[in-house]
């Protein structure tokens, strides 16, 4: 069963956590190119189907391997919600969108999670609005509607890719709201591994559509997939949720504020997307935003409620 739990924060910076919340943004704005480059190949179900069977097999065989065992029966709720809602419906709902706007524009809206992830976790899990949290996610909102409002202009945007979008936002969202408490009582390895299962089950509907379009696609599109299930999905969802049990969600989702500036510059480099001068403005805010956002203050009350209150810097 359940081995080991969160580690609560310590009074210093979380190097190890750092590291892990960077691999999950540059994975996780690759994945945002990859779908877009592969849109015309894969329907977004089956899409969703190829890279979430990859990604859970791979982590199988490391949950194996390591011997993890199975998860405390209290985390259950959360992975299955978790899984259900971002490991499946947040997949199919932004490779449809991807479909219909560009790279950069899909991530800019996809990034109004943090957002709600933020007034979720204080509402919810009683995480608070710390005011360098609020300020940096205001920053990082504005910088992600300059980094829109540029891609918009530079490609055709659809309303109905729009709401896609958003609606993939709203479930990453709840995604990561529903793991945070899961993460009490499995470990980052076994919340990730149990929730890709769950999504891979949850997209089987497609596995139909999933054989017939690799059998005509090419080789190419059929590795970009395998690639979204091994390293955005297997590795970044698990450094993220390793990250993920060391602070808070809605810090954590104001870190991923810094993806639609790496996803521009990806959409440039492998789209030929060309981000404008107001595409690296806003990505520049972004990235002050994230910053600010993971600021803290010296302690004012007492060591022992510094260290039960303080997130990863």
């Amino acid at each position: 069963m359940h081995t080991e739990t969160a580690h609560p924060p310590s009074a210093g910076p979380d190097v190890k956590a750092l590291i892990a919340a960077a691999t999950t943004v540059v994975l996780w704005a690759s994945a945002f190119v990859s779908i877009r480059s592969t849109a015309e190949h894969f329907s977004p179900g089956a899409l969703a189907e190829g890279r979430m069977a990859t990604a859970a097999v791979a982590l199988l065989v490391v949950w194996f391997v390591k011997r993890s065992g199975l998860p405390d029966k209290q985390a259950w709720p959360g992975i299955l919600v978790s899984g259900v809602v971002w490991f499946g419906g947040y997949m199919v709902l932004l490779n449809w969108g991807e479909q219909l706007v560009d790279a950069g524009t899909a991530a800019m809206i996809v990034n109004i999670g943090p957002i709600l992830m933020a007034v979720f976790g204080g509402l919810f899990l009683r995480e608070g609005f710390p005011r360098s949290l609020v300020v940096g996610v205001a920053i990082a909102f504005v910088g992600t509607l300059v980094v829109g409002f540029s891609s918009a202009g530079t490609a055709h945007v659809t309303v109905l890719g729009v709401f896609l979008c958003v609606a993939a936002a709203v479930c990453y969202a709840c995604g990561v709201v529903s793991q945070k408490p899961a993460l009490q009582y499995a470990t980052p390895l076994q919340a990730t591994t149990f929730g890709a299962l769950v999504g891979a089950l949850a997209c089987s509907v497609f596995s139909a559509q999933l054989v017939t379009q690799v059998q005509s696609a090419p080789l190419s599109a059929t590795l970009n997939m395998v690639y979204l299930g091994l390293f955005p999905t297997a590795l970044a969802f698990s450094t993220w949720a390793y990250a993920l049990s060391r602070t808070t969600a809605g810090r954590m989702g104001a870190t991923t504020y810094a993806v639609p500036a790496v996803v521009v510059f990806g959409s440039w480099l492998f789209l030929d997307e060309v981000p404008t001068l107001l595409a690296c403005f806003g990505g520049a805010l972004c990235l002050v935003g994230v910053a600010i956002s993971r600021l803290r203050r010296k302690p004012k009350t007492p060591i022992s409620t510094v260290v039960a209150e303080q997130t990863v810097a």
